[in-house]
């Protein structure tokens, strides 16, 4: 009897959800890459020991202890890193490719593309969005600028408001004068 190949269907937003910026990095730890590929992150780090010449260290480092702690305090999936006594791995784009050649599963590569695509398409939408951003950045400036300019407007105004009011002086009614009666 023949096995029967389940398809395995992970949303967009998952994976998405799991890829961290460190060190000027998108980079995904371990821990969520043996979550998505089904697999124990022993067994993952494991292979990638033994396949250590694949990993230089722009593909994948292991985070310092503040890192550690900082990606649990900002990312609550990871809260139980907090328990491990081991520093997580964290894979970058390159890493996670060729983690593909490592874990030689059906499922592994499936997730590995989808994996890949994502990181795709978020370096598509930061090209395309790249000219929207610098516009940004200039009305920012602009802004700051007026402000500054504005403060100064406000400040000259109070002044004016603030300033002491002459005394009205009664004077005499100009033009033709009645006599009294």
């Amino acid at each position: 009897m023949a096995k029967s190949k389940a398809i395995i269907v992970i949303p967009d937003e998952i994976v998405m959800n799991k890829i961290l910026l460190l060190r000027g990095k998108k980079i995904m730890i371990d821990m969520d890459l043996s979550e998505l590929y089904g697999v124990e992150t022993k067994r993952l780090n494991e292979q990638v020991k033994r396949n250590i010449k694949r990993f230089p260290g722009d593909f994948m480092f292991q985070l310092t202890k503040k890192e550690k702690e900082q990606i649990i305090k900002d990312y609550p999936h990871l809260e139980n890193l907090k328990y491990s006594p081991k520093l997580p791995n964290a894979f970058t784009e390159q890493g996670v490719a060729m983690l593909s050649s490592v874990l030689n599963s059906d499922s592994a590569i499936e997730v590995n593309i989808k994996i890949i695509r994502i990181f795709t398409k978020i370096r598509q939408m930061l090209s395309t969005h790249k000219d929207i951003l610098l516009k940004v950045e200039q009305i920012e400036k602009q802004t700051t600028n007026n402000s500054k300019d504005i403060q100064v407007i406000f400040r000259a105004l109070k002044q004016l408001i603030e300033q002491p009011k002459e005394p009205e002086i009664t004077r005499e009614p100009i033009g033709f004068k009645m006599p009294k009666k």
